[in-house]
């Protein structure tokens, strides 16, 4: 597996030379980092090359890069930290992981959504039509929108749902919650009551804990 990772990661440099931010091949794994812009035209070519044959989404999923590299205060704020502006250009990512059936081999790809106020990206639905689930999933749980998406709408949360619970800054609590009002006799949305706590474990153990 490792004699085919080095042929297909020097394919993958030769055929995106110029047109990739990055490449990585680490633990046994190949990660590719290309651009948003163009990124139909890379995926449809990591499916129809003839030396990557990437035939199958097997999942995509968004990322939340906004407190990568970070350590905690003790009063639960994130301190930032230079990792996360270094290595991710961008708050927001989406990373697909494809499986060639042809040469029996695996690649992730990594996509940056430029603007962090509101992350977009095309959608790759008519490359791959299993990427319709995920890509609402991503829409819903953080905020990114896919163009060209068929039918663009959340997916786990229902339509009143308020923000997208998986990004960093999302209160555990939530912004609104939902009860039967007898009186009303339906589902009615209304201010959080829970109070906000924080979550964060903190470990404190003895000096020289261990030790023996």
């Amino acid at each position: 597996m490792a004699a085919d990772l080095n042929v297909l990661h020097n394919h993958l440099t030769e055929l995106f030379a110029g047109k990739m931010v990055s490449i990585e091949h680490r633990l046994g794994e190949l990660t590719l980092v290309l651009p948003a812009m163009g990124i139909l035209e890379a995926m449809t070519l990591l499916r129809d090359d003839t030396g990557l044959r990437f035939e199958q989404l097997i999942d995509l999923c968004g990322m939340d890069y906004s407190t990568y590299g970070s350590d905690v205060t003790e009063g639960g704020t994130f301190l930032k930290s230079d990792i996360s502006s270094d290595v991710f250009p961008s708050r927001f990512a989406v990373v697909y992981h494809l499986l060639s059936l042809t040469h029996n081999v695996r690649l992730r790809v990594r996509v940056f959504a430029g603007d962090d106020g509101l992350p977009m990206l095309d959608s790759v639905t008519n490359i791959w039509s299993c990427a319709n689930w995920y890509e609402r999933e991503a829409f819903d749980l953080y905020g990114i929108v896919f163009t060209g998406h068929p039918d663009l709408r959340r997916l786990l949360t229902d339509y009143g749902f308020v923000g997208n619970p998986f990004r960093k800054d999302f209160p555990l609590s939530g912004h609104v919650e939902m009860r039967y009002d007898p009186e009303q006799q339906r589902v009615i949305y209304q201010p959080v009551t829970v109070e906000p706590r924080e979550v964060t474990p903190r470990i404190i153990r003895e000096e020289h804990y261990g030790h023996n």
